[in-house]
This record gives C-alpha cells, sequence and structure tokens, in this order.
C-alpha cells in the first residue's frame, strides 16, 4: 500500500467488534495508516478481506511490534491481555489507544498509567461515551438539576451467538459490572463531580457456563461525598429480560432528564452493541409547580435523531488520540479518570464477592 511518512502507523492488536470499528477509522481517516492486524484466531483475515486485503497480518503480539515498529497501538484485546500490551507497546515508544478497561487490576491499570508518564507517551482509553454530543448533553443537563443528583443507569444484554462466546470470554477475567460499569461510572462522576465515598454491590450466577467465582448479573450502588446516590446494573447472557433493559435517568431537586431511546430500547436490541450508544431524544422534567401545585412547565423533548452512528464515535476517538499526539495534549487527568472509574468498578466486585460495604 502507498504511504504517508506524516502518517501516524497503527498496529490494530484484536480485530474483533471494537477492534474493526477502531481499524475501519485508521483505514479511512486521513493522517492515520495501518501497519499491520493482529489476532490469535482468524478475526485479522475477516478484517483485512472487508479493508480491501494488503495489511500485513501476524499472530504474535510481540513478533509484530519488532516487525512493524509502529508510531502507535491500538489494542482491542480481551482485558487480561491490557496491561501486558500497554506496557510493552509504551516501552517500544509507542503512543497507546486501549479499549476500555485499561486492565484487569487496579494495580495493573496504574502500572500502565505509570508506564505512560515515565516514557511521555500518549495513553487514550476508550471511553466512547466522552465523545458522544447527546451523553454530553444528559451530562450537561443533569449538572443543572441541583444536588444531590439520584442517577439511575443499566444496560442488560440478552445474548445468544457470537455475543454470548464474546460475553463468555469476557467473563473468565471481568464481571459485567466491571467490563460495562466503568463507562457509566464515569458518566455519575462527570455528572456530580463529587468523590465517591462507598459502594455497595450485588450479584448472581445464573449459568455453570462462567468461571466459579464470577457472576453475569450484577448490580451497584455508589453514594457520593455531596450527596448524591447512583446505582447501574448488567447482566449479560441467554437468560436476560429485555423488559427495562435500557434506563439512563437522573433526577435532582429541580427536576430529571432521561435518555428515551425507543429504537435502541426496543425488544431484540439488547445484544446490539450499535444501540449502546443510541440515544435519540432526552427528555427534561421541569419540578417547578405553579400556584396551584400544577406543573409550571412542560417536559422539554430534545430530538437527537442526527446522532453519530457507533463507527463515527470511534472514528471520533482516533481523532482525539490523533490530536492529543500532534499537539502534545496533556492526558493526565483523562488517565487519572479512567484508573478511578476502575478503581470504584473493582470495589463493587470486592463488596459482591465479601457481601459487605466498601469505603472509598
Amino acid at each position: 500500500m502507498e504511504q504517508n511518512t506524516n502518517n501516524l502507523r497503527v498496529l490494530v492488536v484484536g480485530c474483533g467488534n471494537m477492534g474493526a470499528s477502531h481499524a475501519m477509522a485508521y483505514h479511512t481517516l486521513d493522517g492515520f495508516e495501518i501497519c499491520g492486524l493482529v489476532s490469535r484466531g482468524t478475526s485479522k483475515e475477516v478484517l483485512n478481506k472487508k479493508l480491501g486485503g494488503g495489511y500485513q497480518l501476524f499472530d504474535d503480539y510481540e513478533e509484530a511490534l519488532t516487525i512493524t515498529k509502529p508510531d502507535a497501538v491500538c489494542i482491542s484485546t480481551y482485558p487480561d491481555t491490557h496491561e501486558d500490551y500497554a506496557i510493552k507497546a509504551l516501552e517500544k515508544d509507542c503512543h497507546v489507544f486501549i479499549e476500555k478497561p485499561l486492565a484487569d487490576s487496579v494495580k495493573g491499570a496504574e502500572r500502565v498509567q505509570q508506564a505512560a508518564h515515565n516514557t511521555n507517551k500518549k495513553l487514550v482509553v476508550g471511553y466512547i461515551l466522552r465523545h458522544h454530543p447527546s451523553w454530553q448533553r444528559f451530562i450537561t443537563i443533569s449538572q443543572e438539576l441541583g444536588k444531590p443528583l439520584v442517577m439511575r443507569m443499566n444496560l442488560n444484554q440478552q445474548s445468544d451467538g457470537d455475543m454470548w462466546t464474546l460475553h463468555r470470554n469476557l467473563m473468565k477475567s471481568l464481571s459485567p459490572i466491571v467490563d460495562c460499569g466503568v463507562h457509566y461510572i464515569d458518566v455519575m462522576c462527570q455528572m456530580t463531580r463529587s468523590k465517591p465515598t462507598q459502594v455497595y454491590a450485588i450479584g448472581a450466577r445464573l449459568t455453570e457456563e462462567i468461571p466459579d467465582g464470577n457472576y453475569n448479573y450484577g448490580q451497584l450502588q455508589i453514594r457520593f461525598e455531596d450527596g448524591s446516590v447512583g446505582w447501574y446494573e448488567a447482566g449479560w447472557g441467554p437468560m436476560m429480560s429485555e423488559t427495562a433493559f435500557f434506563v439512563k435517568d437522573v433526577i435532582g431537586p429541580k427536576g430529571s432528564v432521561s435518555i428515551v431511546a425507543k429504537k435502541a430500547g426496543g425488544e431484540g436490541e439488547s445484544g446490539s452493541i450499535e444501540s449502546h450508544t443510541k440515544t435519540e431524544s432526552l427528555r427534561h422534567h421541569h419540578a417547578d409547580l405553579d400556584k396551584n401545585e400544577k406543573f409550571a412547565k412542560k417536559d422539554t423533548w430534545i430530538n437527537l435523531e442526527d446522532e453519530p452512528d457507533h463507527q463515527e464515535l470511534c472514528n471520533r476517538e482516533q481523532l482525539y488520540f490523533l490530536d492529543a499526539i500532534r499537539n502534545d495534549n496533556d492526558l493526565t487527568d483523562h488517565i487519572e479518570d479512567a484508573v478511578n472509574s476502575l478503581r470504584i468498578a473493582f470495589a463493587c466486585d470486592e463488596s459482591v464477592r465479601t457481601g459487605k460495604v466498601v469505603i472509598l
């Protein structure tokens, strides 16, 4: 393939759902150039064909790093490889884009954070909702509702086929409330801008197809220093109910704001990755009462039908990554937020396993 010396040469590691979307961004956006595709299975061949062919293919990550000498590495593999792969890339003088979670332990995430600091390379974590204008609006309106806030969120996924295979593989190392929960914990922290003080969580193992000690349904509760509280639940598997699987709702003294996703929240959509970032519309409820104690204002509906799709969100993530590299943007807060949300998620995991409240 024709090469441009000004392009960022990216080694794509992990060619499944998210890896393929990030690779498509590198393939189509100016400023990037894929120098290799890495996977343990056949997903790299499938992706290479989808991209028109011609890319170098590797089974072994370290071999690919040595041969391609990339400027950056995109890591979309299973979480138990994230720490090792990220540190190896950073120590090879590569910038790193890594899918959440940053690592499969808090200590591991801190080691990756330290490696990025030591090598002075850019590290971006794939918190896709941070690049979504509708979620940004959702957070902004929530901050206008007064304090304390009550935040109610879930994402239960009724999965079968390839998606159930993916979920089973993920649960070899993490629970759903850690893997998915970091997104929504991050959102709650942005909404409150307050320090979380304690968590409590429950979980249930609804299938013997996952390791002993793990659980495929979990629900967490967080208390914040400013009096705000939030809950999040996540369940994976063919047994999950699709009733009320998509709840994104925030309540404050001045009213509430909710994501109303009629299509994405519809029957058969809980296992769709595309639907997980859909919003479609926001409903802003105003608590003001008139002299007769009737609502003084009608609910405000904000139509979001022109929102970006999943691929466009991945494109925006990669443009953020490219901008950080080219303009030497300070990502200290970005990385600290990623470590912090993971720290909270693992505290919730500890609470499930011990049955106790965990103080942060």
